[in-house]
C-alpha cells in the first residue's frame, strides 16, 4: 500500500460533520445511525418522497440500502436516486440480498443508471450482481465465494463493469475486501470473523463510506478508509474482549472503537492490503 496516500488521507477523514441521508432497512437502522454519529457525521433516516425536494438541498451524501424490500421501498429508493442525480449528491448503493432474487438485481441496475459513486455488497452478492456463479444464501456471504480464484474472477468482472459504468466504483466485502475504482483494484485484508456474526456490519460500512464522500473525500479514499477503519475497529474489539469473546462483548467493544479510533493520529498504520494495478 502507498503509505503517503494513506497518511495524507487519514489525517483528513472524519474531521467534518456531513449530513447523510439514509433510505434503509428497519432492521439495522439504529446501528447505522449510531455508526454515523460515532464518526462525527449526522444521519437522517428519511424515506418519504414528499420531502425529498427540500431534503436534498441540505444533505451531503445519500445511502440507499436494498434490505427489507417492498413496493413502497422500491419507489422510495428510485425517487431518492433520481433526486441525488439531479442534485449531484454523492451516493452509495448497498445491494443487500441481491443473491435472493432477480427483482433486487433488476432494481440495483436501475439505480445504477443514475450514476452512484459506489455500489457495494458482500462477495457473494457482488458475484451475483456481476452475473457470476454465487453460493450466497439470503443476505449472507458464503466462504466458497472467498477463495483466491473466486476473488480474482470477481475482480476481473468488476473491472469490466467499471468500463460500462465509469462513474461508479465497486466494493465486495468479505475476508478480503475487493475495491475496483477506475483503473485501480485494491485487496484489503483487515477484519475478524466475528464481524460476520453481527447484523448490519456491511450496512454500517456503507454508511461510513457515504459519510466520507459527504465530507468531500475522493471515492478511492472513501472506500479504502471506510472499509479499513471499520475492520480495524473489529480487530481491536476482539483484542479488548479477550479469548474466547462472547458476541455481546464484541458488539460493545466494536461500537466503542468506532467512536474512538479516529482520535488516534496514526490509526491508518494498521491498514493491511495491496493495490494490484494502476
Amino acid at each position: 500500500m502507498d503509505t503517503q496516500f494513506l497518511e495524507k488521507r487519514a489525517k483528513k477523514v472524519f474531521k467534518e460533520s456531513p449530513l447523510v441521508h439514509c433510505v434503509t432497512n428497519e432492521i439495522t437502522c439504529e446501528s447505522m445511525a449510531n455508526a454515523l454519529l460515532y464518526v462525527n457525521s449526522k444521519p437522517i433516516m428519511a424515506d418519504d418522497p414528499r420531502e425529498f425536494q427540500e431534503l436534498f438541498s441540505q444533505t451531503d451524501a445519500l445511502l440507499l440500502n436494498l434490505g427489507h424490500l417492498s413496493p413502497d421501498r422500491e419507489k422510495q429508493l428510485m425517487a431518492a436516486s433520481e433526486y441525488a442525480n439531479q442534485f449531484n449528491t454523492p451516493t452509495v448503493i448497498d445491494v443487500v440480498g441481491v443473491s435472493v432474487s432477480s427483482l433486487r438485481k433488476k432494481l440495483a441496475f436501475e439505480l445504477l443508471k443514475n450514476k452512484p459513486q459506489v455500489v457495494k455488497g458482500n462477495t457473494s452478492e457482488m458475484k451475483k450482481f456481476c452475473g457470476l456463479s454465487s453460493h450466497g444464501r439470503g443476505v449472507d456471504g458464503h466462504v466458497l465465494d472467498q477463495g483466491k480464484e473466486s476473488l480474482q474472477e470477481l475482480a476481473e468482472a468488476l473491472q469490466e463493469l467499471v468500463k460500462t459504468y465509469p462513474d461508479t466504483s465497486f466494493l465486495a466485502t468479505g475476508a478480503v475486501d475487493v475495491i475496483v475504482t477506475g483503473d485501480k483494484t485494491y485487496l484489503l485484508s483487515n477484519g475478524v470473523p466475528e464481524l460476520d456474526k453481527r447484523t448490519g456490519t456491511g450496512d454500517m460500512v456503507g454508511a461510513i463510506i457515504a459519510a466520507l464522500l459527504g465530507q468531500g473525500e475522493t471515492v478511492e479514499s472513501s472506500l479504502v478508509m471506510a472499509v479499513s477503519y471499520f475492520n480495524i475497529c473489529g480487530e481491536l474489539a476482539k483484542e479488548l474482549g479477550g479469548s474466547p469473546i462472547g458476541m455481546e462483548d464484541f458488539n460493545y467493544h466494536l461500537m466503542n472503537e468506532l467512536s474512538l479510533l479516529h482520535e488516534q493520529e496514526n490509526w491508518w498504520q494498521s491498514i493491511k492490503g495491496e493495490k494490484t494495478n494502476d
